[in-house]
């Protein structure tokens, strides 16, 4: 059996450029189908009602709509159209997120709140093309080597398993923190469960900074050095997150999850062996 996936992409989290690569990393899982729709940077209601209705030309098993603050009125729109439609589907979003959790709950939506997942410092007399690509790199590392997506990746395929088995699809309701994440993580070194935890913790609080000097701060030699300092603090928290994921490799326990010939997931830690 073949499950198929439809993704929606409204704007960008620092989640959004994986989110389907995390589940067929090498391009040949058996299992599954996927289809990615978006409407680019742009999430406003008039873009999202373009998109949404393309998931039906697909016809999925089950849909996944990733946007940043799932209450703003694009996202807010889109689920309302899914909420109406006959198809199980899930919200993932940032740290906005959390306070609509309930709503989401009575659309008979599932969710996945990604809290360090934060926003970019959005002003023009900052951020170009190039500064954004950074960033979002930066968020992506400590979203990875935190744990933080193999919560996701595990999340879907969890998912995934429940159609496969032709059971009914539990939707996710789920709110990574720090210690989800880094128990995904699957650290056995200490340290580097703290150095995780801290890269973590900080991603978020970018999110705070960011939004003090784009919405909060006037004058443009008031909020740069705001917008500057956050990104500065998520090249840190990429930093911090590279040297938890050093140290288990340096212990030989790093853990990887790689999908397997029949989509099903695989694990190893030692580096010189295959995963089972």
């Amino acid at each position: 059996m073949v499950v198929k996936i439809c993704i929606l992409r409204s704007g960008n989290i620092g989640t959004s450029p994986v989110l389907d690569l995390l589940l067929d990393e090498r391009a040949d899982r058996p299992n599954i189908d996927v289809r990615v729709f978006g409407s680019g940077a742009k999430m406003n209601p008039e873009q999202v009602e373009n998109v949404v209705p393309k998931l039906e030309q697909f016809d999925p098993d089950f849909c996944k709509f990733i946007s940043p603050n799932p209450g703003a009125p694009g996202p807010a729109r889109a689920r309302e159209i899914l909420s109406e439609a006959d198809i199980p589907a899930v919200i993932i979003g940032d740290a906005p997120g959390k306070g609509k959790k309930d709503e989401i709950e009575e659309q008979g939506l599932g969710y996945i709140i990604v809290m360090s997942d934060p926003m970019i410092g959005a002003k023009r007399e900052w951020l170009d093309p190039t500064e954004m690509a950074i960033f979002n790199a930066d968020i992506i590392k400590v979203l990875a080597e935190t744990g933080a997506l193999r919560l996701v990746q595990n999340t879907i395929d969890d998912m995934i398993a429940a159609v496969d088995a032709g059971k009914e699809i539990e939707l996710p309701k789920l709110i990574i923190t720090a210690e989800k994440a880094v128990e995904a993580g699957g650290f056995e070194n200490p340290y580097a469960k703290a150095k995780a935890i801290a890269a973590y913790e900080m991603a978020g609080a970018v999110a705070n900074l960011d939004m003090k000097g784009c919405f909060m701060t006037k004058g443009f030699e008031n909020f740069i050095p705001l917008v500057a300092a956050a990104h500065e603090m998520a090249a840190c928290a990429a930093k911090l997150a590279d040297e938890a994921r050093d140290i288990e490799k340096s212990n030989d326990t790093l853990l990887r999850t790689p999908h397997m010939k029949e989509g099903e997931t695989g694990c190893k830690r030692c580096l010189i062996s295959k995963p089972e």
